[in-house]
């Protein structure tokens, strides 16, 4: 991954039910970014919530909601999600 300054343009905020348990898919995900993409993101942000909650956004915009997807998504659905932001962030 590149460390130009479009390679660090995406924030990933993962949004999760801690009063469900949900952690072990949240820190599995969160995993799976750090792997993926090393010093290439801005940030990852864990927000613990409520009421059945995952969601996932990459730079504000959703990717995945339990709610509209249903359940968790595949780690490599946000990767790919991550590395269309990032291309897009290098073609603007």
């Amino acid at each position: 991954m590149a460390t130009s300054d479009a390679a660090h343009s995406a924030k990933v905020t993962i949004t999760y039910c801690a009063e469900c348990g949900y952690e072990p898919q949240t820190l599995s995900l969160t995993e799976a970014l750090m792997k993926a993409f090393t010093h290439g993101l801005a940030s990852i942000e864990l927000v613990p919530w409520y009421e059945g909650s995952f969601d996932v956004a990459v730079n504000g915009k959703l990717v995945h909601g339990m709610y509209r997807d249903g359940g968790f998504p595949e780690n490599q659905k946000i990767i790919d999600a991550v590395k269309a932001e990032l291309t897009a962030a290098k073609t603007s």
